[in-house]
């Protein structure tokens, strides 16, 4: 019999994983996306737990990748006029470097790794149509395992939310 991988996550006697994430845990995170500057005192008694508890639960969770507490803004308003998403199809032993690659460019804020036509969507923000003509064909083309490309430029933006809730 071979090892696995990685070694098999060992339970607590509660029965859940260190990534479970409790049901208070959870009513923490809804009232963030609701509003991630509400004060922790407030979150606390409407949850009827101390504020310590939130404070405490806010860090571990934050400190675990499960939550970022980030002010979101509307590119648009900041100077940004151009905004596009990018279908990327790459060198398939090259996908994952070519990901990380991208990930680490300041004008993209978005790169997932797809199943379907496209290998890589990534989200850029820029300036003007020439910033993002340079960086199609500047930044984004010179990449190693790049093969092609296809952009579709954000006429709109009809919806962006990030208050999904907890399941």
């Amino acid at each position: 019999m071979t090892q696995p991988d990685r070694p098999p996550r060992s339970r607590p006697a509660d029965g859940r994983t260190s990534d479970d994430v409790s049901p208070l845990d959870k009513r923490i995170i809804e009232h963030l996306q609701a509003d991630g500057r509400r004060p922790f005192t407030k979150i606390a008694a409407d949850l009827g737990v101390s504020e310590a508890a939130v404070r405490t639960r806010t860090n571990r969770l934050i400190e675990r990748d499960i939550l970022q507490i980030v002010g979101v803004t509307d590119p648009l308003k900041l100077g940004f006029h151009e905004m596009a998403m990018i279908g990327i199809r790459c060198e398939s032993a090259k996908l994952i470097e070519v990901a990380d690659h991208i990930a680490t460019m300041p004008e993209v804020d978005y790169v997932v790794i797809t199943a379907g036509s496209y290998d890589l969507l990534i989200e850029t923000v820029c300036e003007d149509n020439e910033a993002l003509l340079h960086f199609l064909a500047e930044r984004l083309g010179a990449i190693d395992g790049v093969r092609e490309t296809e952009t579709f430029v954000y006429l709109r933006l009809v919806k962006q939310t990030y208050q999904y809730g907890t399941r």
